[in-house]
């Protein structure tokens, strides 16, 4: 008996698109265009449900949570252009079981239908539970990357396990683990943040672990640590591999069984703190060297990479746009060749790098419009940087784009228009052939 697979999206052509790649791989495929005509059917008989967020007459985390209400054991898939941290989390809450940003492949829905099938199955046999979360920090992006992001954060924060966050400097490695605490059940306890890199190593252990009186020269009075004062809450720790190997046994010991020893005490203290780490330097690279220790490593049991901006340029344009209203220029625009070269630059600084540029943009050039001449010299030298090398079709494609460009004046939104395409793809192919309006 085949797999039956029901489709809502208010979108016709969407419908017409999953029906064909589903039933390629031998699903069988029904369609609505409305979530609320959809209800009106004995959803029971479908194997697996598909929909989209934002839709007119019922919006899809809507349908999602009255799908639930009635039928618990159905999996939903929710599909969106305009993912979010915050809809993910609302998602998952609500009982989706998976959740992918438009625009996809038919190979990539396959997968993803292949792979909620499978975990079906396994659940008709053993239940597992749904993370609970609620207030999402402020992340900015709707990219796939970064609402791949958004799901392993939603999974893993109202876990107890500890969790290591990697990614180079820039990237948001705190702001992860402070979403982490605020979308746990540790939310109203407290959130330490350790410096690792920034306390000298002669006062990072007493710093983390607290002394008694006595313990040294001016220890004049009992003195509790940060670990026991983060107690049932998160500890923070960045840069976690500038601590010394001592220093790294000893918080080994506390993650193993919870046990702090005061600096000159005796006494063993107990304490339930859920441990955070950053580290902006190769872990693995780290202990070849041995410079961080494989046992410690072991006890996060989560690792987190946060994907560098490059990896997720698409999502350059909304974090510009937060950017300047974080820093109060709320009426500022960025011109579309200044963002064509923001997209072409590479970003090794990732988004604090990204903020610098705007915060030095806007102090030596306060216009309400940023033309390229306003931006720093090393985005207008990208001007001169070759064509990337291209296949026939993709050259083809190329030319074609930049014709309708330069019909258009380098409008972009009535380039997308006339090539039947959204923005947001235009902006991605005009960065994948390295297009300048003067180029």
């Amino acid at each position: 008996m085949p797999v039956r697979i029901l489709v809502i999206d208010d979108d016709a052509i969407a419908c017409e698109f999953l029906q064909e790649a589903l039933s390629l791989a031998g699903y069988e495929v029904d369609s609505f265009t409305s979530a609320r005509k959809a209800l009106r059917e004995d959803l029971s008989t479908y194997d697996l449900l598909m929909s989209d967020i934002r839709m007119p007459d019922m919006d899809g985390l809507e349908f999602l949570r009255r799908v639930h209400e009635k039928w618990p054991e159905l999996p939903v898939i929710l599909m969106t252009a305009y993912g979010s941290l915050e809809t993910t989390m609302i998602a998952l809450r609500l009982g989706a079981w998976d959740y992918i940003s438009k625009p996809f492949s038919p190979d990539q829905i396959r997968a993803m239908v292949k792979k909620v099938l499978e975990v079906r199955e396994l659940q008709q046999q053993r239940m597992r539970g749904q993370p609970k979360a609620t207030e999402a920090p402020e992340f900015i992006g709707s990219s796939a990357t970064m609402v791949d992001l958004y799901k392993q954060l939603a999974r893993v924060a109202d876990s107890s396990a500890s969790v290591l966050i990697e990614g180079e400097s820039g990237t948001g490695k705190e702001l992860t683990a402070r979403s982490l605490h605020q979308l746990s059940i540790r939310r109203e306890k407290p959130f330490v943040v350790v410096h690792c890199g920034a306390i000298p190593e002669t006062l990072l252990e007493s710093e983390l672990f607290g002394y008694e009186k006595g313990a040294f020269t001016g220890a004049d009075r009992p003195h509790p640590g940060l670990i026991e004062s983060a107690q049932d809450g998160t500890i923070f720790l960045d840069e976690i591999t500038e601590m010394s190997s001592g220093l790294q046994a000893k918080l080994l010991r506390f993650m193993q069984d919870g046990e702090i020893r005061r600096l000159g005490g005796h006494e063993v203290r107990h304490a339930a703190v859920r441990v955070v780490a950053a580290a902006n330097r190769n872990i693995n690279d780290e202990i070849a060297k041995d410079k961080f220790r494989a046992d410690l490593l072991y006890r996060f049991v989560v690792r987190l990479h946060i994907p560098p901006l490059r990896e997720h340029k698409e999502d350059l344009p909304l974090l510009v746009e937060s950017l300047l209203k974080k820093l109060g220029y709320t009426n500022v625009r960025v011109s579309d060749e200044s963002m064509e070269l923001l997209i072409a630059y590479d970003w090794p600084g990732n988004v604090r790098e990204l903020q610098n540029v705007l915060q030095q943009t806007m102090l030596l050039s306060p216009f309400l419009l940023i033309l390229p001449e306003n931006l720093p010299e090393r985005f207008r030298q990208k001007r001169d940087a070759p064509p990337p090398q291209l296949m026939p079709l993709e050259g083809a494609e190329r030319e074609q784009i930049l014709q309708c460009l330069k019909s258009t004046s380098w409008n972009q939104s009535r380039t997308a228009q006339l090539l039947g395409i959204d923005r947001k793809t235009l902006r991605s192919k005009i960065q994948r052939y390295g297009l300048l309006k003067n180029g």
